[in-house]
């Protein structure tokens, strides 16, 4: 499955940010093979993301929604970038194609 490009820059941007992390934490890094971590490598808590989340949707004056929405809306936005519709349900991990 092929990425499409403005998620392989966003994760390439992602990856440059965290090596700077991962520099500025020197011995205090701690790899623990996750793509998304805190900027000392460790594993983000999900309360905390969730908290953050919600306080960005605020912030930016959008209705509320959960962060599991976000799903949604990357479905969405694949169908928008022409994504065949069996990509982004394996993509999701989706066992059948549906529309609501």
């Amino acid at each position: 499955m092929r990425l499409p490009n403005v998620v392989v820059t966003a994760l390439k941007a992602h990856r440059t940010r965290q090596l700077e992390e991962r520099l500025a934490a020197g011995g205090g890094w701690t790899d623990s093979g996750h793509v998304f971590t805190t900027p000392i490598g460790t594993p983000l808590d999900p309360r905390n993301v969730t908290r953050e989340f919600r306080a960005l949707v605020l912030s930016a004056g959008l209705p509320a929604i959960r962060f599991h929405d976000l799903r949604h809306t990357a479905a969405t936005l694949l169908l928008a970038l022409g994504v065949d519709p069996r990509t982004i349900m394996e993509t999701l991990g989706h066992s059948q194609i549906s529309r609501r």
